[in-house]
């Protein structure tokens, strides 16, 4: 769905005004069915849901506050142009005009944008049960281009639901994923028994990669992190450690209680502090310079402001560094890094 029009938010409307999505909804109610058939059907599954919701919870609304949510949406669309209702039409007419059809039609479809593959788009709507059930079968790097195709919360669902002795091998596969092949998305639309039109061979398309394999152990459960960690550096110390350097990043420290966070920052290189906060946030700064001695808060402003520009590879470099240390002190015991729920590591 789109934003949230100020007019509709929460935070502006009287607190007997319907906002947001319960304005959205009781004018979905006020069509016929048909009609808001449809309108669902261009959402997401999370719109979808969240809409849903909302239609429950809007079921006894009054008279008075339909009008205002009336009144709004009248507000709402005064305000709004008709350009992008069918552009797509639109601008294939233009194009057409200015240079005629053949050439328009080579135009159009270096600039068309391209709608998503049907088959992956029905990922979206399966819970992860259904996911671990069609492809429990098929071979690992199948389901870890399934993985790398999903939602991090939803991939780390349905790789839980693997067997344990598969899962560290399809982070893995995740991990060190390159280009797509086109036949490889083809093979991937007839598992999901989706009939998609033709597609030119030959192209690629980028999914899996560190990144995305460590955004799926990051959803996964601790004890279930930890073993497939374990297991992939087994595999493949190098992997192991880019996913870990993705899965705890400088920004993570923000986490820390005084304590531990005053701790690591003693531990830590006053040069290479100045480094790496050089291109943290300011609450990043905030925080670590709450956790110092005002003299050495202020004597580490000054170093920064002394620094000038800096080249972002350097601050990068430092902010591992000062993550190793963090590593290190974690393992030792010296400091806990907070881990889901009450774990800590």
């Amino acid at each position: 769905m789109a934003e949230a029009d100020p007019q509709f938010d929460a935070a502006n409307a009287p607190s007997d005004e319907p906002a947001g999505s319960e304005a959205a909804a009781i004018l979905l109610m006020l069509l016929g069915e048909e009609e808001a058939a449809q309108l669902l059907g261009r959402l997401d599954p999370q719109e979808v849901q969240t809409l849903g919701g909302a239609m429950f919870s809007v079921a006894d609304v009054s008279e008075g506050q339909v009008n205002k949510v009336l009144d709004q949406f009248v507000l709402r669309a005064r305000q709004r142009t008709s350009l992008g209702f069918g552009a797509g039409t639109q601008i294939k007419h233009i194009m057409q005009k200015a240079l005629g059809n053949e050439r328009a039609e080579n135009m159009l479809a270096r600039i068309t944008p391209q709608e998503k593959s049907s088959g992956l788009e029905a990922l979206k709507w399966m819970d992860p049960r259904t996911i671990a059930n069609l492809v429990e079968n098929e071979h690992p790097q199948i389901i870890a281009l399934v993985l790398a195709h999903l939602e991090a919360p939803i991939a780390a669902d349905v790789l839980q639901l693997m067997d344990e002795d598969l899962q560290a091998d399809l982070v893995y596969r995740v991990a060190t994923m390159g280009p797509v092949t086109q036949d490889a998305i083809e093979d991937l639309e007839r598992l999901l028994l989706r009939p998609v039109a033709p597609a030119k061979s030959g192209g690629t398309t980028k999914r899996g990669g560190t990144t995305d394999a460590a955004q799926i152990v990051n959803n996964a459960r601790k004890s279930a992190e930890q073993r497939i960690i374990k297991a992939l550096q087994k595999l493949d110390k190098n992997v192991a450690r880019s996913v870990e350097d993705e899965m705890f990043v400088f920004d993570n420290l923000m986490a820390l209680d005084d304590k531990n966070l005053g701790t690591l920052l003693r531990s830590v290189d006053g040069e290479i502090l100045v480094v790496a906060l050089k291109g943290a946030d300011e609450r990043m700064k905030t925080k670590m310079f709450g956790c110092m001695s005002s003299r050495a808060a202020l004597s580490i402003q000054d170093a920064i402001a002394d620094k000038g520009p800096m080249r972002l590879a350097e601050v990068q470099e430092a902010q591992k560094e000062v993550l190793a240390i963090a590593r290190r002190l974690a393992a030792e015991g010296t400091i806990m890094l907070g881990g889901k729920g009450d774990d800590y590591v």
